[in-house]
């Protein structure tokens, strides 16, 4: 048995490997992160940092399910997910009063099957810095914004932590989050987080680390090592609000990040602004965009790709570039290991694991790479 009643009762198996010990689960990541990476020779394997348990993740995603009692947010199967103990007690209290006001004003969730409903997902996140929270409802057309508008002041009331509160418009009859159109219910656009005292932003669509604990160590430990060379230029390649490259800033050090999502650019620039670094760069660029007309060569650059990895294009570009050391971030060490393989004028100099997602196969990796 797990401390889980939705895994235990087979309601909800998304954490599948949460019944394991947790030392357990710590090794068979090694173990995959070993067998990938083992051929490359890290010189140096770093002590996997570990996450708490319960309480951990700063998001919620939840399909509002239509049902005879009322909306049901959680999966698809009409399984409601608001007590899932990898939210605090806060955000759980939070999804429990939301679900409650949707019922009551009637509010109809999206049936995929007869493609009749309105509201599709629930989306909240909070901030860990200071327990501020945002909302988003996810629509298929603009039919019920005037209800939602006209009631909101009633659900802030339930629930005071709502500082941002948004509809996201998405009109398509396929399994995709978002849409283009967001609209703003509150004079708030944004949240302030703040991993080891940097300010950091979180809007609507900028992509934010769902566990702030180990995000925290994995900024820090990047700081570190990008740090012991002394770089005066370093290069932040899909930076999204900027976290690896505020948390290298230093007044004799030019940075640039580099992050395609406009909306996390202007986070990362608000953060600069605050921090008052001017020697610090964020441009609305795809990274390969970028390589043309990089400029000076950097002494170190930093990627943090999405799971499909840095691929072919930009992998061969970073070798013409050169730099003495890249810092990879993986979500997905696969694709690294495949990425690995192109960037051969690099050797594996450090590795160490980051638990960002406990009770899952998943898990974060931060290697150093130092040119041959």
């Amino acid at each position: 048995m797990s401390f889980c009643s939705y895994f235990d009762t087979y309601q909800c198996r998304s954490c599948g490997w949460i019944d394991y010990h947790y030392a357990e689960q710590l090794k068979l990541k090694s173990d995959h992160l070993h067998t990938l990476l083992n051929t490359y020779q890290p010189r140096d394997w770093l002590k996997p940092a570990t996450s708490t348990l319960k309480g951990f993740r700063n998001k919620a995603k939840m399909v509002a399910t239509p049902t005879p009692e009322g909306i049901v947010l959680g999966l698809c199967e009409e399984v409601s997910l608001i007590e899932c103990s990898l939210y605090d007690l806060s955000m759980q209290k939070a999804l429990h009063t939301i679900q409650e006001w949707l019922r009551e004003l009637k509010i109809k969730g999206y049936d995929v099957k007869k493609k009749k409903g309105e509201l599709k997902y629930v989306l909240l996140s909070r901030s860990k810095a200071n327990g501020s929270m945002m909302l988003r409802f996810v629509l298929r057309s603009h039919g019920i914004i005037a209800r939602l508008e006209n009631a909101l002041g009633d659900l802030q009331q339930r629930v005071p932590e709502l500082k941002v509160i948004t509809a996201n418009i998405q009109p398509v009859h396929m399994a995709i989050l978002e849409g283009d159109e967001e609209i703003f219910f509150t004079e708030a656009r944004r949240l302030e987080e703040r991993f080891n005292g940097i300010p950091l932003y979180i809007r609507p669509k900028s992509f934010f680390q769902t566990n702030p604990e180990v995000a925290e160590k994995l900024y820090r430990t990047a700081s570190e090592w990008a740090g012991e060379s002394k770089p005066k230029i370093l290069w932040d390649l899909f930076c999204g609000v900027g976290g690896f490259a505020l948390h290298c800033a230093a007044p004799d050090r030019h940075i640039i990040g580099i992050e395609i999502e406009p909306e996390a650019i202007e986070c990362a620039r608000d953060s600069a602004t605050q921090l008052e670094m001017k020697n610090l760069r964020f441009e609305s660029l795809d990274a390969a965009s970028f390589g043309a007309t990089a400029g000076e060569k950097p002494d170190v650059i930093i990627v943090n790709p999405p799971r499909r990895g840095l691929g072919e294009q930009i992998c061969k570009w970073l070798m013409r570039v050169g730099t003495d050391r890249i810092l990879y971030s993986s979500c997905n060490a696969t694709s690294l290991a495949k990425d690995l393989e192109i960037l051969g004028g690099y050797s594996v100099n450090r590795v160490q694991l980051f638990d960002m997602f406990p009770h899952t196969a998943h898990y974060e990796v931060l290697v150093e790479l130092v040119r041959e």
